[in-house]
């Protein structure tokens, strides 16, 4: 299996890292977990799952750096610093990571989304805003009210940054479009950490409210003895994948 780790420069962030692996199939941007980093899916086991599919030539990993540490989980910061901060990453994903992979890819091509836990909010974030890019995200074990991770008002970063804020007030042209355009895959399971992390109860409620607006998705609740791990992961991200690419 082809792997090529390279830094990736931004003048917003300086240099991040990511992880490529495959030489053909479809491309997907995986998000690490809370302030991770671009070698976590493969030290948890995450793309071996997905290897039959990556020698298959169906799919290609690119696995990212987390911004998280100076964005969202900056407890020094207040909730609208830390929003703006995030803006910083989003440029760094959509002026530098995306074009790197266009040339991986031999130009523009559509990009699948995932991420675990804090990497699920950024899977769905990114889809929702830029379906253009990423029409289809599976987030796994995501709480996607980002406000709850902080302190202090809430202006127009945060505001167009958090799904539980801006979904409910799409409308027109642009949702029609929207609808047309994306597929989220929500999971999670139902057992230990699902409830105390509030990914099972945020899942829910995200589903109700892309539900509200006709937004396409699904939503599969795994078993009261599938916790908000690692192993879990491995395995619902070798159930969803094989239909998406």
């Amino acid at each position: 299996m082809r792997r090529e780790y390279v830094e990736i420069h931004s003048p917003t962030i300086g240099t991040g890292g990511m992880l490529a692996y495959g030489h053909f199939g479809r491309p997907l941007l995986a998000f690490p977990s809370e302030q991770g980093r671009c070698g976590d899916y493969e030290d948890r086991m995450m793309i071996a799952s997905m290897a039959p599919l990556i020698e298959a030539g169906r799919l290609k990993v690119y696995c990212v750096d987390s911004y998280d540490a100076q964005s969202w989980q900056d407890k020094n910061a207040a909730l609208e610093e830390r929003a703006r901060r995030h803006g910083l990453y989003e440029e760094w994903i959509l002026g530098h990571v995306v074009p790197w992979i266009f040339n991986d890819c031999g130009g523009p091509v559509e990009i699948m989304t995932t991420g675990c836990s804090f990497g699920a909010y950024h899977a769905a974030n990114f889809s929702l805003k830029r379906a253009d890019l990423f029409p289809l995200a599976v987030c796994q074990s995501g709480v996607y009210d980002v406000s709850v991770v902080g302190w202090g008002d809430r202006g127009d970063a945060t505001y167009f940054n958090n799904p539980m804020d801006y979904v409910p007030n799409l409308a027109g042209d642009h949702l029609r479009w929207l609808r047309d355009r994306v597929h989220l895959q929500l999971v999670c399971g139902q057992g230990q950490w699902e409830d105390t992390t509030g990914a099972l109860d945020s899942t829910k409620a995200f589903a109700r409210l892309l539900g509200d607006k006709d937004i396409p998705h699904d939503m599969d609740l795994w078993g009261h003895d599938v916790p908000h791990d690692w192993p879990s992961w491995r395995d619902q991200i070798a159930h969803h994948l094989p239909r998406f690419c």
